[in-house]
């Protein structure tokens, strides 16, 4: 404990429930981060926030509870950036670049996104299901913007909901395994993560756009 001039002890300045919570949720995030979920614990958690278990339970009923709290606030905020850099009137490729910029700066901001969001998680069928839960919540936000750069494809035709769930699945795919990839190679700066995403992901896109395509042979 500090001391005034006087070296009268003064009394620590006692958070609110909020900060209390959020201080909770940061040390989570840090925990739930470098152990995953089955190795996290409650008691760890208390631990690296300052509290005591009974205070971690005062704010959430359970490590489950705590554990989705986190994954809506980081899809929550993952899902912010589309909103944010995707739209507008800038040339397609510079909102692209942009959008996976920001993209990536948050995954590298919040390493729990990272090294949780995007990991399997089928060995845990109930985890599993939490996760597909929450995460269907930005993906339900997120294709509305995906269908307004696949103008190219014919979204009037038979099978228009399943080619963007498709370009949902490639724009997916490559951006969380570059993310988990990254996790593991702190080194790699993230201007080149962003080129390797925007080159593998908007190149094919653009040429589409300008007549190119494959098409089977019938």
């Amino acid at each position: 404990m500090s001391t005034n001039r006087s070296g009268a002890a003064k009394p620590r300045r006692r958070l609110t429930a909020a900060q209390r919570r959020e201080t909770i949720v940061g040390a989570a995030t840090d925990v739930f981060a470098e152990r995953g979920y089955r190795g996290a614990s409650i008691d760890e958690i208390a631990r690296r926030a300052g509290v005591t278990p009974p205070v971690v339970y005062d704010h959430f009923e359970s490590k489950q509870a705590l554990y989705r709290t986190l994954l809506e606030q980081h899809f929550a905020g993952l899902r912010g950036i589309w909103a944010e850099h995707f739209g507008g009137d800038a040339p397609p490729a510079e909102r692209v670049a942009r959008s996976f910029d920001a993209w990536f700066a948050y995954v590298e901001q919040h390493p729990f996104a990272g090294r949780m969001l995007f990991r399997d998680t089928t060995g845990d069928p109930e985890l599993a299901a939490m996760h597909e839960e929450v995460a269907a919540v930005s993906r339900a936000a997120v294709m509305p913007l995906v269908a307004g750069e696949a103008g190219v494809f014919d979204l009037s035709a038979a099978g228009a909901e399943a080619i963007l769930e498709m370009l949902w699945q490639v724009l997916r795919g490559v951006l969380q395994g570059l993310a988990i990839w990254w996790a593991e190679h702190p080194s790699v700066p993230r201007q080149q993560v962003v080129a390797v995403a925007v080159n593998t992901l908007w190149i094919g896109l653009e040429r589409v756009q300008q007549g190119e395509g494959w098409q089977p042979a019938p």
